[in-house]
Parts: C-alpha cells; sequence; structure tokens
C-alpha cells in the first residue's frame, strides 16, 4: 500500500516485471539521533462536513504538497463494473464546472508543478508538488472538482477516456510480459466476489459495460468530503491555509456516510495450480500464500521472514537459487492492504540450467526446510534494524514523501504519523516471532503456483493445472447488481436523494486565484575541491538530514568496450558489486544492510557510476567497504559465469520485449551497427559470448583509474570533513586513456518506415527519430527543448493531446530532443493501438509539419515560459536532486551562473527565434519511423502511408524492403 511505511524495501520486485526545516530540526541536529525519536510534526482537524485536513509545516524549500486521498478504490465496486475507480481517476483530470477540460494539467505545469493521480485496491489519491505562492490554485482545483465535479462530465469526455484506459491496459498489461500475472493470481487467490479477486484496472469488458450514469453514481457515493483527508505540507503559513481550506472546502456538501471495510483475509482449501503461456524467454514460479491484513500483529514478523528469505544477497534464496545459477532473479515479498496480504515468492528461472519450474519449486521447498532448520539468526534481526532506521531517515528528504505517509496512515489507520509505532513494533518482532509466523502460514500451507512459460511449452509448467480461470457470474442488469460486503448500493444512493448535493458559495469560484509573490529560489550553494591525484568534488554541504550521498563517476562506460565486446564495462560493473578479496558477496551484503547503507556500482551509456548512501553516523564503515569493493574486487570464475549467463538470459528476454526492441531499432537507425552507441548497454548475445574474465580484468585495471573520475557529495557534514574521510579515494593512482572517434552515422535523405516483428502485439511501439544537437546549456540545443516543449514535451502538448485526448488511440504520447556529451537526437514516441497505427503516425507528423509552418502562438510561449522559470521552486528539495545538480555541472564542465543565462533566455526568446529553430530542426521529410507491432496485422496499414517499408531484425541489422 503506497505510504504504509515498512522497514523492507521491497526492491524485491523483480525490475523485468515492473508493470510515484524547521520542522526536521529533531532530525538535524545530532549525528546520532534515535530513530525511535523521529516523527512527523502534524496539525489535524475536520471540517463540519467531515473533511480531514492534516497540515506539516516544512521551510526548508519554497514549495507545497497537496495530497487529496478518496478513500476508495477498485475493491469498492460494484461487480461486474471492474476498473470503475481508476477510470473514474482519469474523469478526475477532464474539468469541473469552474475547471476547462485539461486545465488541471495546464495550470499545474504552467505555474512549474507536477501533478498526478493514483488508484489502487483501497484508494485514490491526486496529488501536486508546485511553488509554496501556488497554493490557493492548487485548493481551487482541488475543491471544484470536489464540489462541482459532474457539471462539467459529458459523453463525449467519457468515451475519450474509456479508450485511454483501455490503452493504459494494453500498454502496462496485455502487451506487456508477465503482464497479466498479478491478475490471474488474483483469481485463483480469491474466491469470486472478493473485492482483491479483480485487478484495479479492471476488464474490458467491464469497461465496456459502463455508462456515463454509472460515473456519476460513483461520484456520489464515494467522492464527498467525509470520504476524504487533505493533506498538505510544505512552506505554509498554517492560520493562512486555515483559511483558504474553509473557503475552497467549507461549502462542499457532506457526502453519504462511509463505514470502513473490514478485513478479508482468504485461506485456501487446496493448492492451486495454474499456467500462463506468455511472450516470455524466462520461465517464472509465483507461489503465493494467503496470510493477514495490513497492520495485523503477524505483518510485522512476516515482513522479516520475507526479507530473511528473499531480501538481497544476504537471504537464502540468492544463495541457493541465484548464486547456484538456476534462477536468474529470486525475491520473497509480503504485500500488504487494508483487507488482506500476500506472501509470495517469486523466482525467473535460467532456461539454460531448468528444464521444468517443476524443479525450481523443489529448490524453493528445500530452501524453505532450510530456513526451518536454521532457524533465525542473530545478523537475521539487525540487518532488520539497520534497514528501519535507514529507511526511516531517508524516508524524511522529502515533503511529497512525508506528505503522503501522513495522508495514508490516515486514511487507512486514522492516525497521520505512525513512525514511533512502526519502529517499535519491527524492532520488536523477535526470532520466536518469525518461526511462529512461518509454522502458521508458510510451513504445509496451501498457496497459490502460477508457472509463466513460453508460448508452445505448457510442459515448463510446475505441475499440471488443477484451476482453471473462473467465468465470472455478471448481474443482470443494474438493478440487480450489488455492491461487495458492506459497501452500500451505488443505485440506491441516488434514490435517496444523494444526487441533490450542491455547494453554495460566497465567492466567485470562475475566477482562478492569483498566485502570490513568487519564491526566492537558490542554486544549491556548493563547495569544490581538487583532490591530490587531480580528481574534482563539488559538494553541497545540507542539514536536513543525518544522511550521506556520494556518487564517483568514471567516464568512458560503453566506449570504452573492446571491439567486438561490447558489454565489458556492463559486465565489469556487475561483477564490481560481487565477491572482493576479503568479503563473500554475502558478507558484503549483510555488513551494509546492517548499518542500513547501500553501495552500488552501474554501467550506462557513457559513464561508470558508484553510488553511496548511508546514515552519516555510519560513513567511516561505509567507506571502508567502498575502498574494499573499489579497490580489491575478487572478480572470481564462478561469479563471471553467474553474472555473464543473467546478462544472456536478460538479452533474450528483452527481445520479448517490445519497448526494448523499438529502443534497439531506434539506436541502429541512428547510429548504424559500426558504432558502440547502437548497441545495448548490455552488448548483444553474440558480443557477449566473446567476452572473457580476463577482458574483465583487463578493463578494471585499465579503466577504472582516477584520471577521468569525478565526484559529488551531499550530506550534513562540513567540506573540510567531506574530504577528510575521502583520504583513501585520493591515494588512488591510475593512467589516462582516451576515446576512439565515432564512424561514421548513416544518413538518410528521405523519411523511411522500418517495421519489427512482434507477432502477437496489441500495439504497436513507434519512434520518429532524426540525429540531433549535443547537450549544450545555453545554446541551440538548450533552446530546442523550450521549442519542443508545446510540441510534445507536456501533457497539454499538441500531439499529445491530439492522440490521447482528441482521437483516444494512446495512453500518451511525446516528442523531445535528447542531447549527451557528444551525441543527440530527436525522438517522438507512442504506444498505439495496433488498428491504429498508421492513423497515429499520420497524426504525429500532421503536428510536427504544423507547428513547423505556422510556429508556435504567444499563448504557447508564456506557457513554456512559465513552466521552465518557475519549476526551480522544485528543482533542488532533496539530497538526490542536489546530486543531480552538481552532476551535470561536473559532465559538462558548466559554469557556476549558467541557470541565470538559461533564465535570461527563457525570459527573452520570442516567437522569431523558436520559429528559426523549428524549421531548421524539426527535419520531419528526414525523420525515420520505428514501428514495433504485428506484422500480419499492420502492415496493410503501413503501406497506405505510402513510404518504403523495411522489415528490420536487431539481432543482425538485416533490412528486407516489403513494398
Amino acid at each position: 500500500m503506497p505510504g504504509k511505511f515498512s522497514f523492507r524495501t521491497i526492491g524485491m520486485v523483480l525490475t523485468v516485471l515492473s508493470i510515484s526545516a524547521c520542522q526536521r530540526a529533531q532530525v538535524e541536529q545530532s549525528q546520532e539521533t534515535n530513530s525511535a525519536s523521529i516523527s512527523i510534526p502534524y496539525e489535524k482537524y475536520n471540517l463540519d462536513n467531515g473533511l480531514t485536513v492534516i497540515l506539516h509545516e516544512d521551510h526548508s524549500d519554497p514549495l507545497v504538497h497537496v495530497d487529496v486521498t478518496y478513500h476508495v478504490g477498485s475493491a469498492r465496486e460494484e461487480i461486474g463494473k471492474s476498473g470503475f475507480a481508476h477510470f473514474f481517476e482519469h474523469m478526475m483530470f477532464q474539468g469541473s464546472q469552474h475547471v476547462a477540460d485539461e486545465q488541471h494539467f495546464k495550470v499545474i505545469t504552467e505555474v512549474g508543478g507536477n501533478l498526478n493521480g493514483t488508484t489502487n485496491t483501497d484508494r485514490t489519491n491526486y496529488f501536486e508538488t508546485v511553488p509554496a505562492n501556488q497554493l490557493e490554485k492548487v485548493l481551487w482545483l482541488e475543491s471544484d472538482r470536489m464540489g462541482y465535479l459532474l457539471e462539467a462530465v459529458d459523453q463525449e469526455k467519457f468515451e475519450n477516456q474509456r479508450e485511454t484506459v483501455k490503452n493504459e491496459r494494453s500498454q502496462r498489461v496485455d502487451n506487456q510480459p508477465y503482464g497479466l500475472r498479478n491478475e490471474l493470481n488474483g483469481e485463483a487467490l480469491y474466491p469470486e466476489g472478493h473485492p482483491y479477486s479483480w485487478s484495479t484496472i479492471g476488464y474490458v469488458e467491464d469497461l465496456d459495460r459502463v455508462d456515463v450514469e454509472d460515473l456519476k453514481a460513483f461520484f456520489k457515493r464515494w467522492y464527498g468530503p467525509n470520504n476524504a483527508v487533505l493533506t498538505i505540507g510544505g512552506d505554509i503559513d498554517i492560520e493562512q491555509t486555515k483559511a483558504l481550506i474553509k473557503q475552497y472546502f467549507g461549502s462542499i456538501p457532506k457526502g453519504p456516510e462511509v463505514s470502513d471495510p473490514q478485513p478479508q483475509p482468504v485461506t485456501l482449501n487446496e493448492t492451486r495450480y495454474l499456467t500462463l503461456e506468455d511472450n516470455v524467454h524466462l520461465p517464472l514460479l509465483q507461489i503465493t500464500f494467503p496470510t493477514v491484513y495490513v497492520r495485523h500483529p503477524d505483518e510485522a514478523p512476516l515482513d522479516v521472514l520475507a526479507n530473511i528469505l528473499g531480501g538481497g544477497k544476504t537471504s537464502l534464496f540468492y544463495k541457493n537459487l541465484v548464486k547456484q545459477g538456476i534462477a536468474v532473479q529470486a525475491a520473497v515479498s509480503h504485500p500488504c492492504r487494508e483487507l488482506a496480504c500476500e506472501f509470495q515468492l517469486l523466482a525467473l528461472a535460467n532456461p539454460s540450467k531448468v528444464t521444468s519450474l517443476g524443479t525450481l519449486q523443489q529448490a524453493l521447498n528445500d530452501t524453505l526446510k532450510e530456513f526451518e532448520n536454521r532457524g533465525v539468526t542473530v545478523d537475521d534481526l539487525a540487518r532488520t534494524k539497520g534497514q528501519l532506521e535507514s529507511t526511516t531517515v531517508f524516508g524524511l528528504q522529502s515533503v511529497s514523501g512525508k506528505v503522503s505517509a501522513l495522508a495514508a496512515n490516515e486514511t487507512f489507520h486514522n492516525t497521520p504519523d505512525l513512525i514511533a509505532e512502526d519502529i517499535a513494533r519491527y524492532n520488536g518482532v523477535t526470532a520466536s516471532d518469525i518461526m511462529r509466523v512461518y509454522n502458521t502460514y508458510i510451513k504445509n500451507a496451501n498457496s497459490v503456483i502460477l508457472s509463466v512459460v513460453p508460448e508452445g511449452s505448457p510442459q515448463l509448467a510446475a505441475a499440471e493445472p488443477n484451476f482453471e480461470r473462473p467465468v465470472r457470474t455478471l448481474p443482470q442488469s443494474d438493478a440487480q447488481a450489488s455492491m461487495t460486503e458492506n459497501m452500500p448500493s451505488q443505485v440506491s444512493d441516488i434514490e435517496n436523494g444523494v444526487s441533490k448535493r450542491v455547494a453554495n458559495d460566497n465567492f466567485d469560484r470562475s475566477v482562478m486565484p492569483d498566485a502570490g509573490p513568487a519564491p526566492i529560489v537558490k542554486v544549491p550553494d556548493y563547495w569544490e575541491r581538487e583532490l591530490s591525484n587531480g580528481i574534482k568534488v563539488l559538494g553541497v554541504t545540507s542539514n536536513e538530514t543525518p544522511t550521506v550521498t556520494l556518487t564517483l563517476g568514471i567516464d568512458g562506460g560503453m566506449l570504452l568496450d573492446p571491439k567486438g565486446k561490447a558489454g565489458t564495462a556492463y559486465l565489469t560493473a556487475l561483477l564490481m558489486n560481487e565477491s572482493t578479496e576479503n568479503y563473500s558477496n554475502e558478507d558484503l551484503a549483510n555488513e551494509l544492510a546492517k548499518l542500513g547503507s547501500s553501495i552500488r556500482i552501474s554501467a550506462s551509456g557513457r559513464s561508470t557510476q558508484i553510488y553511496v548512501s548511508t546514515l552519516t553516523k555510519n560513513l567511516t564503515p561505509t567507506l571502508l567497504l567502498l575502498e574494499e569493493k573499489l579497490f580489491k574486487p575478487a572478480f572470481r570464475e564462478e561469479d563471471f559465469v553467474r553474472m555473464k549467463e543473467r546478462v544472456l538470459q536478460g538479452l533474450q528476454q528483452q527481445a520479448k520485449t517490445p519497448s526494448s526492441l523499438a529502443r534497439r531499432a531506434r539506436d541502429l537507425i541512428l547510429f548504424g551497427e559500426e558504432n558502440r552507441v547502437s548497441l545495448p548497454d548490455e552488448g548483444t548475445m553474440a558480443t557477449v559470448e566473446n567476452i572473457t574474465l580476463s577482458d574483465v580484468k583487463a578493463f578494471y585495471k585499465r579503466y577504472y583509474s582516477p584520471a577521468k573520475a569525478s565526484m559529488v557529495v551531499v550530506g550534513n557534514l562540513s567540506e573540510d570533513k567531506i574530504v577528510d574521510a575521502l583520504g583513501f579515494i585520493a591515494q588512488w593512482k591510475g593512467q589516462d586513456y582516451e576515446f576512439t572517434d565515432y564512424n561514421a552515422f548513416p544518413s538518410y535523405d528521405k523519411r523511411n518506415l522500418y517495421l519489427v516483428d512482434s507477432p502477437g502485439a496489441v500495439q504497436s511501439v513507434v519512434f520518429i527519430v532524426d540525429r540531433g544537437l549535443p547537450f549544450d546549456a545555453t545554446g541551440d540545443y538548450f533552446k530546442t527543448r523550450l521549442m519542443n516543449f508545446p510540441l510534445g514535451g507536456a501533457f497539454n502538448s499538441r500531439i499529445n493531446l491530439n492522440l490521447r485526448e482528441e482521437k483516444g488511440i494512446t495512453y500518451g504520447a511525446s516528442s523531445g530532443f535528447v542531447g549527451g556529451k557528444t551525441l543527440g537526437w530527436f525522438e517522438a514516441s507512442s504506444d498505439l493501438t495496433a488498428e491504429n497505427t498508421a492513423e497515429g503516425i499520420e497524426a504525429i507528423f500532421s503536428e510536427i509539419q504544423a507547428y513547423r509552418e505556422s510556429g508556435i502562438t504567444e499563448s504557447e510561449i508564456e506557457f513554456m515560459r512559465s513552466a521552465f522559470t518557475l519549476s526551480d521552486a522544485l528543482a533542488f528539495e532533496t539530497p538526490a536532486s542536489k546530486a543531480r545538480f552538481l552532476r551535470q555541472l561536473l559532465s559538462y564542465e558548466l559554469e557556476k551562473g549558467y541557470r541565470k543565462e538559461q533564465l535570461a533566455i527563457i525570459n527573452n526568446i520570442d516567437k522569431d527565434t523558436i520559429d528559426k529553430l523549428a524549421k531548421q530542426y524539426l527535419n520531419a521529410d528526414k525523420m525515420q519511423i520505428i514501428v514495433v507491432g504485428d506484422k500480419e496485422e499492420i502492415l496493410p496499414q503501413l503501406n497506405s502511408l505510402k513510404l518504403p517499408v523495411f522489415e528490420l531484425t536487431v539481432d543482425d541489422n538485416k533490412r528486407t524492403a516489403l513494398n
């Protein structure tokens, strides 16, 4: 549940499966702060209409975060109308009586803010982060859709957003490998009619079943102020904010009574096996045990059990599955929700070693037995405490994080700040508690066992299916529809007069309030030092939290890969995260976990990055571990074989993912196969096969050097203390090195279309590209970003409004100029419904051509100018954002005052300049089109575009003419 505090970093979720100070003084005063004393100060009260209000002051940055959470999610939907809560979230952005259609996005973007809404099974929230002087405007927007939404609802908006939600489902579920995993698991785990037996995004047939009257009824039933929590945090004046809240929300009438749903945990009378044949390379095994519900006394020990079994490199799953090479990834998690929790074991099989998921299931069962015999160790509990303290402190770094926690805790538990209680309950978990919950909920318990296997390979499943997707029992009419238990019927609410809710105001809501005085935003004051070996260090001393974030960057990355061995930099970085001369992989992970620290090494693009985060009090032992990892990698043969196999299996999985195929094709078309930058960071199957352990050792010896290294540090220590702590880095020695020049890039004198076949794809992934400028801070590259903003750089841009809001053929469409140190390009992209592929391509080109010919409007200039200048209030809030700013200064050798130059450009650039940039850099006739989709279905459409069409295979760059 988003916002629920937990120590567990369920960064256990597999990446391949993924489908958002004055009051800080208690934290700042001492490096030795006891995490048990940390809290989030707040004031809570209720308006007469039942609206719960929570206010949190934090004057560290000139911004505010506003969250409105309604206690309604997909669990409150009527049977047969799944997906409605999420669908309704979309409708809340379609305007209200005094706010025009799409105006919500435009207003917030124009004032330099950001916004979104999210829906899960149990709640829906809407949130904005804006400069502090824009608070009243946000309250005007949020109150208008709470009190006056229905006046703006019409059939056209309803139909448009219905198509948008279908496109979202296609993009996130139906067109994604493993995308149906959660939906199938819910159907098997929960009985028919249980609120968690259907997914939040819902079934397409249900989306088609609802009508605009259902929408109105849903709003009247659940969107009253008495079912909402308004949480505001940041640079606010409490009394002034209270007055504004009363003005904008106080007159909205109370809605019907809403009672909190009762927990509905489930049990299974048998183990249920089911199989999903999917467009995947890596077979997946998921075992799910039903457990308790959120904040049940057994939730915390179950969380700790999940961490012991599958929480990273210290876990038994890592030792027995990943390190042995039978799984590419493995994890255990215990996601908890309001009504029920699930204990999930997941493993991605290594198909070169596992010929049946039954073998993998046996390995999982053996691991559970090993735990049962081994029991809970002292270090298991020490890791829990270390991660808990670290997560607590790092969670206070952003206003949005604190506001989200306050809002969620109030919505579900009527207590906004639960930090101290959570710390106590997790620290109170004992070894006997963990063994008890294991014996109660896991040992010999029934479960749902889902096998996801490649299409045409059902024999790989763990067992023959004994469970089939249930035939849904749907009500014959609305009059016969019944809500989930304890949830009153929407229809009866309308009949009882709920529809007569009308707000009475004593001011004119049709007038958008003016902003207050613009906040003064200062670029972070930073210090600069050069270590004795030439490494430049930029740092910011920030006293907001007792933490240190450090990034060491080494220039080169993939550009240094030996010819024919693309992926060497990437594989070297992976091995730098493995064993060292004095520590096993597991021992290193264990020590870091007990400290609550993190050290990660990665290679992406032209850079190798070493990232360190720690509580300040643990900086010294954390840097000792960094010294060990950086200077004493073991490069063991068994680690090399395992990581190389993981890369190869990952590449084969990417070949099943449309978005990955599209990026591969894009880079080949832009940069040509003779240039390293046209290949993925990981390399290709052929190049990775060529890499040896000797290559990795040679790469490390030659290129892990201070010669082209730089560092950024953000923390609550002085410059001198940081530099003293980095003494071992200053002793680092290494030779300089050079980069080879790029080979000639491909040139195109006309528009071509390249089709990558993805049989069965329900959407087409489209990229439209052209090489462009590398990064600059104040030249034409920067100005092209300003030029592109109204074309495709914002939600309210021409391209997105056309394809998403007008045509309803995509979940989103955008364009932008991408610039690096030496390369750049333009791209427009969208995931289009398959049957509208050609229409979408034509629409994008139509918008580009119209913009190029007619130019930007004065209102678009003002929109861009406001968005770019006011967003600075949000730019430097967290240590991570400060570090990004410093990294950009170093990477591009920028002057300290470059932001002032940018502001001058933004404020003075005119229509004539922007129009000239559009004509110069939007070369539509030479843009190349990449489409990843079902060739059989979409080729006739593509031929209708009257363009040369080539089928492209990305593995060998083979191009075959199709017309």
